[in-house]
């Protein structure tokens, strides 16, 4: 029998200025694991602000999915009695 189950991030945003920051975050087994990013415009490039956006947050995403990884990490080697490194 399968088991569906749903999980929600939420990225927050903000800019300030040139600078563009976000959070990922995910509540998971009671942790709630979070990543972060930042996105820097150059004064000469075009004021694009979606760019940045994308940038920050999917450098946020990158930071919480090796978040996750550790979290992986971690359940497997409580397990197994030694270090153990996945691969994502």
């Amino acid at each position: 029998m399968s088991t569906a189950k749903a999980f929600t991030v939420n990225v927050e945003v903000v800019e300030d200025g040139h600078t563009t920051d976000a959070r990922a975050s995910i509540t998971i087994g009671g942790d709630e694991l979070v990543g972060e990013g930042r996105a820097r415009r150059n004064p000469e490039d075009p004021d694009l602000p979606v760019i940045g956006d994308e940038l920050a947050i999917a450098r946020s995403l990158l930071g919480l999915a090796r978040k996750l990884g550790e979290k992986v990490d971690e359940g497997i080697a409580a397990y197994e009695g030694h270090e153990v490194h996945v691969s994502i």
